[in-house]
């Protein structure tokens, strides 16, 4: 029986933890801890980093370059928005005979790749790998990489 409790009482406050997210600008777990003290939920810095996990919580870039917690249905609806604007988190890439990297702002490589995969068919890709600040880019055929890289600069140069 207290098992259940537990588990009720984790879904609770991942529900809290999901609200706090979309109500506010957390852009630490830190922060995130604190919130959830005021709610009455006192938990430790590493149970928060497991319910972000839990709940599929992405770090991301706000309109302001700031650094700040996302949930993934919120995540695609922004880049939706945003798509018009994204090319301001590029700052570079680079290409090989066989892939693309492109470095983006702190935190903005999910957003930019799922930019990318929106795209997949217009520029000629399998698929991207995204991390922080950095999407590998998968050509769909390396002998058309050049023409890939081409349609990538139109994009975001």
């Amino acid at each position: 029986m207290e098992e259940r409790v537990n588990r009720n009482e984790t879904q609770e406050r991942q529900m809290v933890l999901r609200k706090l997210i979309r109500e506010g600008e957390a852009s630490t777990q830190e922060e995130l801890c604190e919130a959830l003290g005021k709610k009455d939920y006192e938990v430790t810095q590493s149970t928060v980093s497991r319910d972000l996990r839990r709940i599929g919580a992405i770090k991301t870039t706000n309109a302001e370059g700031e650094i700040i917690y996302r949930l993934p249905e919120d995540h695609r609806a922004l880049a939706a928005r945003v798509d018009h604007d994204i090319s301001r988190l590029v700052i570079e890439f680079q290409s090989n005979e066989n892939m693309i990297v492109l470095h983006t702002t702190p935190g903005s490589a999910s957003l930019v790749a799922t930019h990318l995969d929106q795209m997949r068919t217009q520029l000629g890709i399998l698929g991207t790998i995204s991390g922080d600040d950095a999407i590998f880019i998968v050509p769909a055929s390396v002998k058309k990489i050049s023409n890939v890289i081409k349609k990538i600069k139109e994009e975001f140069l």
